[in-house]
């Protein structure tokens, strides 16, 4: 096994175990690392959406995503409130998004609308109702699971890494009714043992994050 292809593993795993078990906790720690890919995902696909290229086909969608990632990643270090809304937004573009192409809607301005739509609605309704918390167990967890089976393909060359990638993985856990089942199986353990071991543990803020739980 390729020496990069260990190392890659090896902190993936560690990664992966710790936002899904324990993203809660370290909820803040992952702020700005998941506001920088949130926003960089957001600004090279507008740029995609817009103009019709591939994927970080152009310099332009590179420049633009580095931007936005980088506002993204300042923002969710600074104000807990809009990390939480990062967090839940990018949850509800991808699943907008995802819904489109999953009825056979190609990738562009329709789907990027849809997403951005219902964004907006899952930041409404996790403010609304509160659900501040639960929003960032769920997803941690989801996310997590993910990072594990994407893990798991590198390692048994389900994937390489010259191919590796949020979407990726996702599309390749969509193909296969095992991986989906696995990663039903491992998000529902990290949200189980997240509720479970954080029943007291109330999230502390530093001075500078706004106080919103």
């Amino acid at each position: 096994m390729p020496f990069e292809l260990l190392c890659t593993v090896i902190i993936g795993v560690i990664l992966g175990l710790i936002i899904c078990f324990a993203g809660y906790r370290f909820f803040l720690l992952l702020l700005p690392i998941w506001g920088f890919f949130a926003g960089f995902s957001l600004g090279a696909g507008a740029m995609t959406a817009f103009f019709g290229d591939g994927f970080l086909a152009t310099t332009t969608s590179w420049v633009v995503g580095f931007v936005v990632a980088l506002v993204f990643a300042v923002l969710s270090y600074l104000f807990y409130a809009i990390g939480v809304a990062i967090l839940a937004g990018s949850f509800g573009y991808a699943l907008g998004t995802g819904l489109m192409y999953a009825i056979g809607l190609d990738p562009g301005l329709i789907a990027a609308l849809v997403g951005l739509v219902v964004a907006v609605a899952a930041v409404a309704i996790t403010f609304f109702l509160n659900l501040q918390k639960w929003v960032i167990v769920v997803i941690t967890a989801m996310g997590g699971a993910a990072m594990l089976i994407g893990m798991a393909l590198l390692l048994f060359g389900g994937l390489t890494l010259d191919a590796f990638g949020s979407d990726a993985v996702v599309d390749s856990i969509m193909a296969s009714p095992f991986w989906i089942l696995v990663w039903l199986v491992l998000a529902g353990a990290g949200i189980f043992g997240q509720i479970a071991s954080t029943r007291a543990f109330v999230l502390e803020q530093p001075e500078y994050l706004e106080r919103t739980l």
